[in-house]
């Protein structure tokens, strides 16, 4: 899958799935300014995050319209169902499933009808306690109409809207202070009613979430990379266990959860934009430390360094200039290959890994290369790229990966494969460089990951590389990717989207 940013993923090769991003939120508050377009510039900012579905909910103070599809922010989206949603106030989401299958009714913005009006919901991360949510709905609002908890949609976000949108007898505000300490797994939010803008961020604070300000208004956001692209200056993280509310009356913030910080390390590694800062350290200086480490752990004879383009591009420049050897350019990347519905003919899929990337094979041939990427996962794409360069007449292919060995499962908002499919979780190195058939293989340690991000070990997640998890997991009988789907969705009759718009 192409990345809105210019990165390319891991699934080079059809039917070959790399590490998945969580999604992308985004929010803004700004009486006076076209609220969806900056939304429309917010979400293409954060395309890399997800890129199955985008919505846009926007409010005029007296209703919410929403708009939403399955498909890229600029396949989603043109001028005329932009200036369709007028308003003061908006949210919007681009989606990667990680709970709930790719379908137009698990698209966000969910909506649910609360006792004054409309709420309006993104979620970014992965809940674990989703089986607990459902019966939550089910024993205290039952046959409420106007959330989309219902047979079409299965996501965890949708269980949230329908808590929020479900207590009659207090505010937004109120309700969500009331819900927000009862969500486990990882979550950053952005919601609204017809007249607030609120954010919020589980305590472990797994995925990002930043507030900026506009000359009139204020943004909140996935990342610093989308407050840049509509001009906010950004001011300072959500923290974690926070709930931040924006109104006429500016800015609140109340604390629902004593925050335990514990940040994703793979934001550092692969999922955030390179221009993006988390937690003060930029995510592209972070990359390229990663690279000069990786050089000074496993460090060969070589005679060019080249990277798998876009998100091994920082990790090799950093390789590059420990070692010395010459940074190259030894692949091409097709720019306009995208996201397609097209699937491709038998012809093309045996091609495999040549539909998005090609040899230049002057540079390559007769050269002892050193391939630098950001992880494994099944192994499948590393395989297809030793293979292409030694036919493009490579010497010798040594590969490095500038994070630790991928070994288990990520339940907080990344879709990895499942454990028995990550190569590393059942193979020691040597073996897996036998497997992909590099002259040799080295992945950068953990404690070397860890400090190029110049975070505490303490305060970040490790737990794809560590099996340690940070917040607690249910039984193993309800984890995975549709949870909901296994949990009885006709649970909930009644339970209907409150508005559509495609």
């Amino acid at each position: 899958m192409a990345r809105g940013d210019g990165r390319l993923s891991h699934d080079l090769i059809p039917g070959e799935k790399g590490p998945q991003d969580a999604c992308g939120v985004f929010g803004v508050w700004a009486p006076g300014e076209e609220v969806a377009k900056l939304t429309y510039y917010g979400l293409y900012a954060l395309q890399h995050r997800g890129q199955e579905a985008a919505g846009i909910a926007v409010s005029n103070g007296s209703q919410i319209m929403v708009y939403k599809d399955v498909g890229l922010v600029s396949q989603v989206f043109d001028e005329n169902s932009l200036e369709s949603l007028r308003g003061h106030l908006a949210v919007g989401h681009c989606r990667y499933s990680t709970t709930g299958g790719s379908t137009w009714e698990n698209a966000q913005p969910t909506l649910g009808a609360t006792a004054a009006g409309t709420v309006a919901l993104g979620h970014n991360g992965n809940l674990t306690n989703s089986h607990e949510l459902r019966r939550l709905v089910g024993e205290r609002y039952g046959e409420v109409a106007g959330g989309e908890v219902s047979r079409g949609n299965t996501t965890d976000t949708a269980l949230v809207t329908a808590l929020l949108a479900g207590d009659r007898d207090h505010t937004l505000e109120a309700t969500a202070l009331e819900v927000l300490p009862r969500l486990r797994g990882a979550f950053s939010l952005v919601f609204m009613d017809e007249d607030t803008l609120y954010g919020a961020r589980d305590p472990h604070g797994v995925r990002p979430l930043v507030l900026g300000r506009l000359e009139s208004g204020w943004v909140i956001a996935s990342e610093t990379a989308a407050l840049d692209i509509v001009g906010a200056n950004f001011v300072r993280e959500v923290e974690p266990g926070e709930l931040v509310a924006i109104d006429a009356d500016g800015v609140r913030s109340t604390r629902f959860a004593e925050p335990t910080p514990t940040g994703c390390i793979f934001e550092y590694v692969y999922l955030a934009r390179p221009d993006t800062t988390i937690n003060g350290q930029v995510v592209h200086e972070s990359r390229v430390e990663m690279g000069r480490r990786l050089a000074r752990e496993h460090p060969v004879e070589a005679d060019l360094v080249i990277p798998v383009p876009e998100s091994g591009t920082p990790a090799a420049v950093g390789y590059a200039q420990e070692s010395g050897i010459p940074y190259g350019q030894g692949l091409v990347k097709n720019a306009y290959v995208g996201r397609t519905f097209i699937q491709p003919s038998q012809t093309i899929r045996q091609l495999g890994i040549r539909l998005k990337l090609n040899p230049l094979r002057n540079v390559i041939k007769g050269k002892r290369l050193v391939v630098v990427d950001d992880s494994i996962v099944r192994g499948n794409t590393q395989r297809a790229l030793v293979r292409m360069l030694r036919e493009a007449g490579a010497a010798e292919v040594h590969v490095r990966i500038s994070s630790a060995p991928v070994t288990w499962p990520c339940f907080y908002g990344i879709d990895f494969a499942t454990r028995a499919e990550l190569i590393a979780s059942g193979m020691g190195t040597d073996e897996v460089r036998a497997n992909i058939g590099a002259d040799s293989l080295g992945y950068i340690s953990l404690d070397g990951m860890v400090a190029a991000t110049n975070q505490r070990a303490d305060r970040l997640c490790t737990a794809c590389f560590t099996g340690e998890y940070p917040i607690e997991l249910p039984d193993s009988a309800f984890l995975g990717k549709h949870t909901l789907e296994a949990d009885n969705p006709e649970a909930l009759p009644g339970l209907e989207l409150a508005v559509r718009h495609s």
